[in-house]
C-alpha cells in the first residue's frame, strides 16, 4: 500500500508563523512525496468550547493561509469535517473498540480537558481522540504529521484500527505518527504562542502589525545580545525567530548585533518577518473567497467519495 498523508486544523483563527514554521512547510515539501488530505477540523472547535466562533470566516481565513503558503489543491485533497458525513458515522463502531478507562487515561484529553473554557467536561472533548481515528482511517491514513503532544491520539488510532482488524477483518492500515524536528518558537510574550493569546504574527499580518508585535516583545536590558535559551529567553526567541526567517543560526545573527541591544535585535527581526512573509501575503491576495469556497467544495466531493467506500468496507466487515 502506499503511504497517504492525513494533517489538518481547527479553524480557530488566523495561521501564524508557529505554524508555518512547525507544520505548515513540512507539508508543503510532502505534498510533492505523498497523497495528501488536509483537515479543516470544524467539528472539533466545539470540543473545548460551547460555541464555534466565527467559523465560516476563520475557514475562510484557514484556506487563504493554506493557498499563501504554497500548498496546491492540485496535489492536496482540503476537506471539513462537517461536509463529510460518512466520515463522522465512523466514529460509532470506533467508539465501541476503546473502553473508558483507555479514554480517561489518555494525557493529551486531560491536558486540554485542563485548559478548557467550558465549566463542564462534554462527550466530544472525552471522545474526540477516537474522531481523530475516523479523521485518519477513513482515508486509509499511513503518516499523520503531529508534535510530541499528539503521539497519544496517533497510539488511539492504532488501536482502533487494530482492534477492527481482529475483530472484523483486515480494512485498516496502521498509521504511523511522522515527528518532524520542528524547531520551539514561544509567542512574543514569552509565552507558549497561540492564536488566542494575541502573542502570535499572523501569517496575514501586514509590515505594520508586525512591527508593532516585535516592539512589544519581551527581551531584557543588557545591551550585548546573546543567544541563552535558558537565561535570557525573550532574546533567543526573537533570534530564533529572525534566523528561522532569514535562513541562519541565532548565534550567527547574535553576534552580528553584539552591542546593538534590543533596539537593534528588534529592527532586525521586524525586516527579516516582513520579507518573509511578502510573498506570502502576496499568494494570498492572488484568491478571492469564491475562489477559496470553490476548491473546498472540490475538496469536499473528492473526500467524500473516499468516505463513502470506507464507510461501505466498514459496513461489509462488520455484516450490516
Amino acid at each position: 500500500m502506499n503511504d497517504i498523508v492525513l494533517t489538518g486544523d481547527r479553524p480557530t483563527g488566523p495561521l501564524h508563523l508557529g505554524h508555518y514554521f512547525g507544520s505548515l512547510a513540512n507539508r508543503v515539501r510532502l505534498q510533492d512525496a505523498y497523497p495528501m488530505y488536509v483537515l479543516i477540523a470544524d467539528y472539533q472547535v466545539i470540543t473545548d468550547r460551547d460555541l464555534p466562533g466565527e467559523i465560516q470566516r476563520n475557514i475562510t481565513d484557514l484556506l487563504l493561509d493554506y493557498l499563501a503558503v504554497g500548498l496546491d489543491p492540485a496535489k492536496v485533497t482540503i476537506f471539513q469535517h462537517s461536509a463529510i458525513p460518512e466520515l463522522n458515522q465512523l466514529l460509532l463502531p470506533f467508539l465501541s473498540l476503546v473502553s473508558v478507562a483507555e479514554l480517561r487515561r489518555n494525557p493529551t484529553v486531560k491536558d486540554e480537558i485542563a485548559h478548557s473554557s467550558q465549566q463542564a467536561v462534554s462527550g466530544l472533548m472525552f471522545t474526540y481522540p477516537v474522531h481523530q481515528a475516523a479523521d485518519i482511517l477513513f482515508c486509509k491514513g499511513t503518516l499523520v504529521p503531529v508534535g510530541k503532544d499528539q503521539l497519544p491520539h496517533v497510539e488511539v488510532t492504532r488501536l482502533v484500527a487494530r482492534r477492527f482488524n481482529e475483530r472484523y477483518g483486515e480494512v485498516f492500515p496502521l498509521p504511523e505518527a511522522m515527528m518532524g524536528e520542528r524547531p520551539l518558537l514561544r509567542g512574543l510574550d514569552g509565552g507558549k504562542m497561540s492564536k488566542s493569546r494575541g502573542n502570535a504574527i499572523a501569517l496575514s499580518a501586514t509590515d505594520d502589525e508586525t512591527a508593532a508585535l516585535i516592539r512589544k516583545a519581551r527581551t531584557d536590558s543588557d545591551r550585548l545580545i546573546t543567544f541563552d535559551e535558558t537565561r535570557r529567553p525573550g532574546v533567543a526567541n526573537l533570534l530564533t525567530l529572525a534566523g528561522l526567517c532569514l535562513g541562519r543560526s541565532p548565534e550567527d545573527l547574535a553576534e552580528e548585533i553584539g552591542y546593538g541591544g534590543a533596539a537593534a535585535l528588534k529592527g532586525l527581526a521586524t525586516e527579516a518577518v516582513n520579507e518573509f512573509l511578502r510573498p506570502i501575503r502576496k499568494r494570498r491576495a492572488e484568491h478571492t473567497e469564491a475562489d477559496v469556497r470553490q476548491l473546498l467544495s472540490e475538496g469536499n466531493e473528492r473526500a467524500r467519495e473516499q468516505a463513502i467506500i470506507t464507510l461501505d468496507e466498514v459496513r461489509a466487515a462488520m455484516g450490516f
